[in-house]
């Protein structure tokens, strides 16, 4: 499974929607499962999925898809 899945996969399961909701423009409080709970449970499951911890600062900066995939690629080294 690529990266690009494994995120995919965490967005789907934590917020409970279909593949096709999942877009680099799908941001925070756009849907209504992505209040501040779901939030800190996508956090965890993304730290799970990419073996990672997150900063704070990147929690508080992840307030899209497109952003997640950045903060996970240019502050924790991986690709996708």
């Amino acid at each position: 499974m690529s990266n690009e899945e494994k995120l995919r996969n965490a967005f789907m399961s934590t917020f409970n929607v279909d593949s096709e909701v999942i877009t680099d423009e799908l941001k925070y409080r756009e849907i209504p499962q992505w209040d501040s709970l779901a939030h800190m449970k996508l956090i965890a499951a993304l730290e799970e999925t990419f073996d990672v911890m997150f900063e704070t600062e990147q929690v508080l900066d992840m307030s899209s898809y497109a952003m997640a995939r950045e903060i996970l690629a240019k502050q924790h080294g991986i690709e996708f």
